[in-house]
């Protein structure tokens, strides 16, 4: 995470104070700290999509990795009972809302009198079948104005006996523990959550883009409704580099990422 401090726009447009991206807080002691996210998908991306496809890249890139602060495993019976265990557990115990092991005595002996048996939970079964909550170990503040988006890592391929529902979180506003919602879709077997594997990829969100922003759209009926500039745009992006008898390879994330220095798009 860079530390850097920048100054950031509020909803309305002002200048705001002097503040930080977002800030993360690690509640627990064993909690990895976020990770940039990777272009590269962690190393899984094709080199061929890594090389040429920007739009995959900046995607895999965009937001923060939050890890699972512990080796767990979970199995869910398809009605309304989940067992787990963790690394270094002694067997296996039913899951209603289970604390990090050792965290409630840690949090007690650091928070205020008043705040102590306040404690977050680590794991919480929903009263929905196979619904639960993880909680990754991390608090989150954004800078005024500033949301996350808690979504599945981007191009990370996943375990397939679970999905990650996505959320949009106002951390300028909201200081609560950073959730992740999952529905477990296999019944009778573990599934394992490894410590060195991103739970959640969080994307920062401005609260402007996804309110009303969102009615501000036109639909174009058909091909009889295309101008001139769209013909011409269609053109140089899909018709002239097919053919190109010389065409590069990667012209798109050549002069994508040629932009973002700051120098001229030609090539």
């Amino acid at each position: 995470m860079h530390d850097a401090v920048e100054t950031k726009r509020g909803v309305e447009g002002e200048l705001e104070h002097d503040w930080p991206l977002i800030k993360f807080f690690r509640f627990l002691p064993q909690c990895r700290v976020p990770q940039r996210a990777d272009s590269s998908a962690a190393g899984t991306m094709p080199t061929r999509a890594f090389r040429y496809c920007e739009a995959m890249r900046w995607a895999s890139a965009f937001g923060w990795y939050i890890f699972p602060p512990i080796g767990f495993t979970l199995i869910w019976d398809g009605g309304t009972d989940v067992i787990w265990t963790y690394h270094g557990a002694d067997g296996w115990y039913p899951l209603k809302a289970a604390q990090f092991p050792g965290f409630a005595d840690h949090f007690d002996s650091v928070a205020p009198a008043e705040l102590r048996g306040f404690s977050p939970p680590f794991l919480a079964a929903a009263k929905e079948p196979g619904l639960l909550q993880i909680w990754g170990g991390l608090f989150a503040r954004t800078a005024p104005g500033g949301s996350l988006l808690v979504r599945p890592p981007a191009n990370l391929a996943r375990s397939q006996g679970c999905e990650h529902y996505e959320g949009i979180i106002e951390t300028d506003r909201w200081f609560g523990p950073l959730l992740t919602n999952i529905r477990l879709t296999r019944t009778n077997v573990p599934v394992d959550f490894d410590p060195d594997f991103p739970l959640l990829q969080v994307q920062p969100v401005h609260r402007s883009v996804y309110g009303a922003m969102l009615d501000d759209f036109e639909n174009v009926p058909d091909l009889t409704c295309l101008g001139p500039e769209e013909w011409e745009a269609f053109r140089s992006t899909v018709v002239a580099p097919n053919v190109d008898p010389n065409r590069r390879l990667g012209k798109y994330a050549a002069t994508t990422r040629r932009r973002r220095k700051g120098k001229s798009p030609a090539l």
